[in-house]
């Protein structure tokens, strides 16, 4: 009888990735013509990001997720100490201090990373907590929260003086949605929604009635951004105009392979889908979208395969990150949010964001794996 191997990965979730590389890579190419020439070999790049960020998820499978749990808390600490290092000695991009420049490799960003970091702590705080808790203890929940709430804060704090906006909102999704599903009362929740109602009315309240206030307050760097989110369906800038512009002309199958008909900013990244949509038309879009829900749904789906409560919690957090990310890269590309610089999960250009996503991917490696390693 043929020995059966050790690891396996599910083909659901690793089909849709070669896909995705294929696209990624196509549609990186098309934004060739647009760039300046030091940024035309990008496709050649991500096919490197996306090869070393298989191997890493491969890799992952040789020691699986219990390591990455028990060391969940030095993985939090090393994430931020970068976040910390990089306001001092990172480089200066479009008035935010979010990267670290390697020489001949690139820009390495340590909010992507620090993504992986908090689903790791917080699945590994979760599940202890909840391995050890007694049922209906609101003293020993709120206690528990509190620790929670600094976990998140202290790194939400860092990025946000970065400035990187939508990496805190994503870090406050992770932990909402890995909260809500291990099992907390509901009360917490409401609760939490109260208190954002009522500091978030507040802090709009003193936005729109007193702006001098806001800016003595906050400061004009954080006014200007605030300005532009909450003003950003009035907006008529060049990326919004020129990416609606692009998606609106393309039609049904598109202007054709590299024939991008219009250059914005970021095309390469956050507006990568207006490249795409642009590129191979409604049809093109659909076949994207229905790949993306396949993908998603199939990740949901190991939820039910696995008893490690630890793995549960940590699909949570990795399903709640692509699903903001994809709603939001794709609605802002066509004005239905505002522009956040979010990129665009597995398809956008980015070393960082690759590579951290394909860290998630190898967890995911890890638990489709799970049962058949335990029975070996």
């Amino acid at each position: 009888m043929k020995k059966e191997s050790k690891f396996k990965v599910e083909k659901n979730i690793v089909i849709p990735l070669i896909l995705f590389a294929i696209i990624s890579v196509i549609t990186i190419y098309c934004t060739r013509s647009l760039l300046s020439s030091d940024l035309q070999n990008l496709y050649l790049k991500q096919i490197l990001w996306y090869s070393i960020g298989f191997f890493i998820a491969f890799l992952m499978m040789t020691f699986g997720n219990k390591f990455l749990y028990n060391n969940a808390y030095i993985f939090y600490i090393v994430g931020v100490l970068l976040l910390i290092l990089v306001l001092f000695f990172g480089k200066e991009i479009n008035n935010a201090k979010c990267w670290f420049v390697i020489p001949y490799i690139g820009s390495f960003q340590p909010s992507e990373f620090m993504k992986v970091f908090l689903i790791i702590t917080l699945a590994r705080m979760i599940g202890d907590f909840n391995a050890e808790r007694r049922d209906n203890d609101i003293n020993e929940e709120f206690r528990f929260l509190i620790k929670v709430l600094i976990v998140v804060g202290i790194p939400s704090v860092l990025t946000f003086i970065e400035p990187d906006t939508g990496a805190v909102l994503i870090y406050f999704i992770i932990t909402i949605v890995m909260l809500f599903t291990s099992g907390f009362k509901s009360r917490w929740f409401l609760i939490t929604l109260l208190i954002i109602l009522l500091f978030g009315g507040s802090f709009l309240a003193i936005y729109f009635l007193d702006k001098d206030l806001f800016i003595k307050v906050f400061g004009t760097s954080f006014f200007y951004r605030m300005d532009r989110i909450l003003n950003w369906s009035n907006s008529s800038g060049l990326q919004l105009t020129n990416s609606i512009t692009a998606i609106g002309s393309a039609g049904s199958l598109g202007h054709g392979f590299n024939h991008t008909p219009i250059y914005f900013p970021e095309m390469q990244t956050d507006f990568i889908f207006a490249v795409y949509a642009s590129n191979f038309g409604f049809l093109g879009v659909i076949i994207l979208i229905s790949l993306l829900i396949y993908f998603d749904i199939n990740i949901i789906s190991l939820a039910s395969k696995t008893t490690n409560s630890y793995d549960k919690f940590t699909i949570g957090g990795i399903i709640s990150v692509l699903l903001f990310q994809q709603i939001q890269n794709i609605s802002m590309t066509i004005g239905l949010l505002p522009i956040m610089g979010i990129t665009l999960p597995f398809i956008s250009y980015g070393g960082s964001s690759l590579l951290s996503y394909m860290i998630l991917v190898g967890m995911l490696f890890n638990i489709s794996n799970e049962k058949l390693r335990f029975k070996n």
